[in-house]
């Protein structure tokens, strides 16, 4: 078998996991992964690797965390399918990574259409139009700068989508989207990210599609407050709301640490659930209803040592994680009896000197959202009314308010 011939069934094993994952039914998706050579834009790995879905680290910050990324394409097919593209449409995309989605997009609007992919990371730019060039879309403008400002000299656009995790829509995106536009984010709910496809209504905007996502944050003028705390190399701890806890004092990573030592308090909740709920469902309904609400990831130690999370509910390719509240007193995080299994017995385990105050919390939380019937996102709306918009949400309208500097958000479930 030739090369080119083992990449080619590859990439199409890919398309088939892909759109069996996504649940994504355009032709028009499905032929953009199927052309667009994916190991072009990730030079730096064997191509077969290229053509699994998942997302893959492309570059780090001076902590080693994750900074860019080559985004899962499950994920990107689900996006480009909430942003309903048409050949001969304009695209600004916030976000260039390594140009691959900005390629898929392309091959999309076709020639007729025009893509401006906007990064702000000078390096990965460069990189981007060399990857763009390579793969045959050296029309794709890129751009580097800061994403929050859009790309005034390509609008109007039709569709606008960050491909980063934002905690709001940046005016300038707005008012760059041209009438009857659609804008789609990975949004941040207080620490669980959401893929909403935005339209306009009236003066402000309403989801029109919502799925979980995972992103790296957006960072410049429009990042978030949410931060990320390493507790020990490989350990870290997502905060969204910053570094201050509920009760006003500064979280301490080393503490933290040496906490997760000491003997827990364990509770039993008897709630069973998917395994891709305890983020997307009962994730979301902590962040709406604790302001302690938190996530701790572990990178997958192997065989080298025992994992701190070895019951964490949620197990990826090298990853392991996990929901839960956090004080200054101590951390209460959620267990499983079968980690990673399709179907789990949800538990909680309370550490250091509030941990069993916290476990407890935490454990009634969980069966609160059972006892609601375990909502999804799917069953979930966020309207988004710009500062500048003279619309305001209806008096009395139940749900989660979130203020940011541009934008308030009202998130709550229909």
């Amino acid at each position: 078998m030739t090369d080119s011939g083992s990449i080619a069934e590859r990439r199409e094993h890919l398309v088939a996991e892909v759109l069996q994952t996504s649940g994504v039914r355009d032709e028009r998706i499905a032929a953009a992964l199927r052309d667009v050579p994916r190991h072009l834009f990730l030079p730096h790995l064997p191509p077969e690797e290229a053509y699994l879905d998942d997302a893959i680290v492309t570059k780090r910050d001076a902590e080693g965390q994750p900074i860019s990324s080559s985004s899962q394409p499950a994920i990107m097919a689900i996006m480009l399918d909430q942003l309903a593209l048409a050949p001969g449409q304009r695209v600004l995309e916030i976000g260039t990574g390594t140009g691959y989605n900005a390629a898929l997009i392309k091959h999309i609007v076709g020639p007729s259409g025009a893509v401006v992919s906007v990064d702000i990371e000078p390096d990965l730019v460069d990189l981007a139009r060399e990857h763009l060039a390579s793969a045959g879309y050296p029309e794709v403008t890129v751009v580097a700068a800061d994403g929050a400002g859009g790309y005034p000299p390509g609008a109007p656009y039709d569709r606008v989508i960050a491909t980063v995790g934002v905690s709001d829509l940046a005016p300038a995106w707005l008012d760059q989207a041209g009438p009857g536009a659609r804008v789609v984010v990975p949004l941040d709910v207080r620490g669980s990210q959401l893929a909403v496809g935005f339209g306009p209504a009236g003066a402000h905007w309403e989801s029109q599609s919502i799925a979980p996502c995972g992103f790296m944050r957006m960072r410049g003028s429009l990042a978030g407050p949410e931060r990320t705390v390493v507790l020990q190399p490989g350990l870290c701890l997502m905060l969204p709301d910053g570094l201050t806890l509920a009760d006003g004092q500064k979280v301490d990573g080393a503490a933290l640490a040496a906490v997760l030592d000491g003997p827990p308090a364990e509770f039993a909740t008897g709630v069973r659930t998917a395994s891709t709920h305890v983020f997307w469902a009962l994730g979301l309904w902590l962040a709406a209803g604790d302001p302690r609400s938190c996530g701790l990831a572990e990178e997958d130690p192997g065989e080298a040592a025992a994992a701190r999370l070895e019951r964490a509910p949620l197990r990826g390719r090298g990853m392991l994680a996990t929901a839960g509240i956090v004080d200054s007193g101590g951390i209460a995080l959620l267990t499983a009896d079968q980690p990673g299994a399709g179907q789990l017995t949800l538990g909680v385990a309370g550490f250091g000197p509030h941990g069993a105050q916290l476990g407890a919390a935490l454990a009634a939380h969980v069966r609160s959202w059972d006892q609601a019937g375990q909502p999804t996102a799917a069953r979930l709306h966020v309207d988004a009314y710009p500062r500048s918009s003279p619309d305001e949400p209806a008096p009395g309208e139940a749900g989660l308010v979130i203020e940011r500097p541009a934008t308030r958000f009202v998130v709550y479930h229909n």
